[in-house]
């Protein structure tokens, strides 16, 4: 397996906790929450080591407050219908929050708010694809993937920084 086809991993440590990135054909095809230790046990490798820099010097930035958009380049795997949320949430501004039933109404497709839900919830790459900043139509945080109280941490912080606030929830 070349360089540029294999799959590298990289565990990141948060303010959060421990963050996995994985990185496949010189993109990020996850980011995700560890709780426990990664069964891969020591699975750090030197694969596309520009990458992963790449996106521990952004996610530095973005957590120090200095950075409110990625460009890192990422590869989500998802149905055409996951996709197309996916896409929606990458235009949540920084600081900002969406309901599920808002980005269903912008997929010309109000019935499927569970849906949205659901596909939100399989999110494979997350902060940078910001299913944190969606939120139940009554303002109420509701299930994230990382754990509420990162989902609100997240917020707060994003909150903090873009509108000057110390608390959102």
């Amino acid at each position: 397996m070349s360089k540029e086809t294999a799959t590298g991993y990289h565990l990141y440590k948060s303010p959060v906790g421990g963050i996995r990135i994985q990185v496949q054909h010189g993109k990020i095809t996850v980011i995700e929450f560890r709780e426990v230790p990664d069964p891969l046990k020591n699975f750090e490798t030197k694969t596309d080591e520009k990458v992963f820099r790449n996106c521990c010097k952004q996610l530095d930035e973005y957590f120090a407050g200095k950075r409110t958009v990625f460009t890192i380049p990422i590869q989500a795997e998802g149905t055409e219908f996951q996709q197309s949320v996916w896409k929606e949430l990458l235009k949540i501004p920084y600081g900002k929050t969406v309901s599920y039933m808002q980005i269903a109404r912008r997929l010309k497709n109000p019935g499927s708010i569970r849906a949205v839900g659901s596909a939100n919830g399989r999110n494979p790459i997350s902060i940078i694809i910001p299913c944190h900043r969606v939120i139940g139509s009554n303002g109420s945080l509701t299930g994230y993937g990382g754990g509420i109280w990162r989902k609100k941490w997240l917020l707060e912080h994003e909150n903090k920084i873009a509108n000057g606030l110390q608390a959102l929830f």
